[in-house]
This record gives C-alpha cells, structure tokens and sequence, in this order.
C-alpha cells in the first residue's frame, strides 16, 4: 500500500469518525429537544386538566364523573385503573397505561411512554391529582407523534448521505493533496533511480519548495551524493594510479628483462663465444640488472606516493640539510663543479630524508644535462613564511612545448631527457615535494639552461 492511499485513507478515517460523532451528537440532542418540548406541552395540558378538577366542587366518591373532558387527546382514570372521562377527539379510544406508569402514578410521580393506538404513535403523559372529596384520579394527556418521529427520520436520512458524501468528496480531495504533497518525493525517487541507472554522481536533485522535510531530504541526499562523488573520483583515482604503475613498470621493466634474456642465450650459445666477448655480456648483463634495481626502487617509491599517505611535517634546518647534499653530490661526481652558496640560518617543514632524496635527484638530473666542464649551483632563499632551494644548470635548456610534461612518468624529450634516465626522477621529486605540501617549479632558457626550485613551508 502506497504511503498516498495511507495518508488518504488516515485523512478519510478522521474525517468519518468526526462526523459520525458530530452526526449522532446532533441526532441525540435533536431528538431530546423535540420530546422534551413535547412532554412539556404534554405536562402543562396536563396541569391544567388537573387545576380545572381540583377547582370542581365535592362530590360523594360514587358520584359518576362527567363522561367527556375539555380538551384534545385528554383522559381521566380512577386509582384503580379504570377509564372515567376522556375528550371528545377520543370517541371510545383508550389511552393505555402500562402496568409500571400504573405504579409510578399511584406512588405521586409523573409517568410519560409511548404507544401506538390504532396504528398511531403517541407519547402519553400520565400525572396523579388530589381532587378534593374525590380521591386521586390520574390525569392521561396524549399528543400524535407521527410527524416528529418522521422529521427525525429525515434528518437522520440526511445527515447519513450527506456524511457519506463528505467522506467521499474528502477521500477524492485528500487524494489529490497527498499527490500533490507526494510529488517532490516522486521527483526525488525518479532522480535517484535516474542516477543510479546512469550512474552519474555529478547530477543532484532539485528543489525549489521550502526548506520543509521535503527540502532537508532533498539536501541530504545532495550532500550524500556529493560525498559518493568525492569517493567515487578517489577510486577512480586509485585505480587509474595502480593501471597506470602497473603499464609503466610493464613497460619499463620489459626492456632490460629483453636484453638480460638475450644476453643469457649469448653465454649458453655452443660452441661457445670468446672471453673478451663472453666478458662483455657478462658487463652487460650487470649493468641491466642495476638498472632494474633502480627502476623496483624507484616504482616503488611512487607506488608508496600514490597510496596518498602524507609525509612527515618535521621542522628541517636547511643548512645542514643543503651542505650534507652537496657533500655527497661531489662524492658521487667528483670531476664535476658543484656551488653551493652560503645556506640559509631557516628551518622548513617536512621530512628531511625526503627532502634531501629531492635535492639529490634534481642535482642529479642538472649534472646530466650541464656539459663535463659547466657548474650547476644549489641556493637557498626566504620569503613571505616560505623557503625556496634552487638547482640551476648551464645546459641546453628544454624546449617550451616539453616543459608541460618533463614531471610525467617515464617521459623522455629529445632535448630534456638525454642519457641513460628512465624519465622517473623529476616524477618522484614532484610527488614527494607535493606529499611535503611544497611546490616544485622550472624555468628554463633554450641555450642558456634551467632552474628547478623546490619550495616549502618555513616552521614558526
């Protein structure tokens, strides 16, 4: 059952029973009202025959009473029961007297009923009288009720259909405001199924009414959907990062695979190949290995990149940080030129190994595109709650159309990426700088060389 026939039906149900109650109320009171006013016109007729006998002289008790009585619809009976006078409308009628009236008159109270004579209903009142030097007579006064009883009728006629036919006008208008109450929910279940059949989470619902029950749902499922949205793009996220890491290290990972195998085929051809050569493969073989050693290392630091975990915040002193980084850089590069400037006395937020795998890595990448004989130089400097670290070198420069993707996984340009790189090491200094809630940023001259800049938060 619809929650539109539940609420019409509820309506409808209250409806009825508040006019069943009102009706019979009116029916009640309607009816008391008109026998009351009937049993007063019956006791003041009454109370006049009585006065009229009292005022009559003695008489010895075996005196006959007059046969008829003034009046209409009037009768007069002894203590014992028996009929002495009645009016002339009567003829030879009898207005009867039920044997409990009988009791009730003969004990001094007012009796009034109802009965039918000759097929006529009558309401009959009944009412004792002290006549003087006669005794008690009972005094009958009776009044037709047909018409009364007929009015009732018809009011109780009228006031069943017309309740029926308010419950009914109220079934069919309360159908049609439970609609019209029900049609922003309609609206509502309609978009919902629209967006889980289209699986579109950028679609929400509308709502123009008030900020009403109707229109705190229609928000909450908004914000509900905006939150599955948000989730949703994550995963989808996550899941373009795993296909993606997964088709890069397919990629790059096929290359010294290919060459090791065939170096391997070289080592067990028969008969077999000559020492230098043998020597040569063997060289070969090794150096493919380390690149594969660096290539898992690298993957996997990106893979840790991509799970969104945050680095640490640590306050990091720059000096110490910049001067251990040069220190190694012309360990491992020792014919190079490498200039650091005086470091800067300031201290930045993040994780220092991270921070220094960085600088190691744009160092690195700066020693590879700078000729054997040219500089390339680390600074540091400060401004606006922010430190900058800078590597520029004196190499060729890269080509403004190759500046937009020299941070993209595995990309190699023909100017930007030379030697024997695997287009990884400006990927992770961009991941971990952005996991240190710091920029990396390049500038680059053709001819004239480039400058990486790494920038941080300085601690308070």
């Amino acid at each position: 059952m619809s929650i539109r026939l539940r609420l019409t039906l509820l309506y409808s149900a209250i409806l009825a029973l508040t006019l069943i109650a009102f009706s019979t109320i009116l029916f009640i009171t309607q009816t008391r009202v008109t026998f009351d006013a009937i049993e007063n016109t019956l006791a003041r007729q009454a109370q006049e025959v009585a006065n009229l006998e009292r005022r009559l002289p003695p008489r010895r008790s075996d005196d006959q009473p007059p046969a008829t009585l003034p009046g209409r619809w009037s009768q007069m009976r002894n203590s014992d029961g028996s009929v002495l006078a009645r009016t002339v409308d009567l003829s030879d009628t009898v207005l009867p007297l039920s044997d409990a009236g009988l009791r009730a008159v003969r004990n001094g109270s007012p009796w009034i009923e109802a009965a039918h004579v000759e097929g006529d209903p009558l309401l009959i009142y009944s009412q004792p009288v002290e006549a003087p030097g006669r005794g008690v007579r009972i005094i009958q006064v009776a009044s037709p009720i047909a018409e009364r009883e007929q009015s009732l009728n018809t009011l109780g006629l009228i006031l069943v259909v017309g309740d029926s036919l308010v419950i009914l006008a109220a079934f069919a208008i309360g159908w049609v405001l439970a609609g019209l109450a029900l049609e922003p929910i309609h609206r509502i279940t309609q978009t919902a199924q629209a967006i889980g059949a289209e699986r579109n989470l950028s679609r929400r619902v509308e709502h123009t009414g008030p900020n009403d029950e109707i229109g705190q749902l229609a928000t909450t499922l908004n914000g509900m959907l905006t939150e599955l949205e948000s989730a949703y793009r994550q995963v989808e996220q996550a899941l373009q990062a795993q296909r993606r890491f997964v088709a890069d290290a397919s990629h790059e990972l096929r290359t010294p695979l290919t060459t090791i195998r065939g170096n391997i085929e070289l080592l067990r051809r028969d008969p077999p190949i000559d020492a230098k050569e043998r020597s040569d493969v063997l060289s070969d073989a090794n150096d493919e290995v380390q690149r594969l050693i660096r290539l898992v290392n690298q993957l996997l630091i990106l893979a840790r990149a991509d799970t969104g975990r945050p680095l640490r915040r640590d306050p990091v002193e720059i000096k110490p940080l910049v001067e251990d980084v040069c220190r190694q850089m012309r360990l491992i590069a020792p014919h190079r030129t490498i200039l650091c400037d005086a470091p800067l006395e300031a201290t930045v937020l993040g994780d220092p190994d991270a921070l220094k795998q960085v600088l190691l890595i744009l160092l690195d990448n700066a020693l590879v595109h700078t000729p054997p004989n040219a500089t390339v130089s680390l600074t540091t400097a400060a401004a606006d709650q922010r430190v900058a670290m800078s590597i520029r070198d004196t190499g060729p420069g890269i080509l403004p159309n190759l500046l937009p993707h020299i941070f993209e996984r595995f990309y190699r340009g023909d100017t930007s990426r030379t030697g024997g790189g695997m287009g990884l090491g400006l990927a992770i200094a961009k991941e971990l700088v952005h996991a240190q809630q710091g920029t990396l940023t390049v500038e680059s001259q053709m001819k004239k060389g480039s400058v990486f800049t790494v920038t941080m938060p300085q601690a308070s």
